[in-house]
């Protein structure tokens, strides 16, 4: 059993090119089904310094979760247009 506190303190890895998107920044949570759906991850800011701009989140299908190891969790995002991929931006 992984606890999400474990999984928030995981980088993870797209197995696609190698590029390192982050640690889990939270957790879609189905609650009529009792399970996890997507994690989310910070995007690339388009903020200076944390100014002026929108926040970007990528969000990873659990169904695009490859392996989750000790240190890492692996994804699989062919591209970031990938139907089952979505960017989401916050205001």
């Amino acid at each position: 059993m992984v606890k999400i506190s474990d999984l928030r303190s995981r980088e993870v890895i797209n197995v696609v090119d190698g590029r390192r998107l982050g640690l889990i920044k939270d957790i879609d949570i189905d609650l009529e089904e009792g399970r996890i759906t997507s994690i989310i991850l910070p995007g690339v800011s388009g903020k200076f310094l944390g100014f002026l701009g929108k926040e970007e989140e990528i969000i990873v299908p659990w169904e695009k979760i490859m392996k989750i190891g000790a240190d890492v969790i692996l994804v699989e995002i062919s591209s970031f247009t990938d139907p089952k991929h979505e960017l989401r931006i916050n205001y």
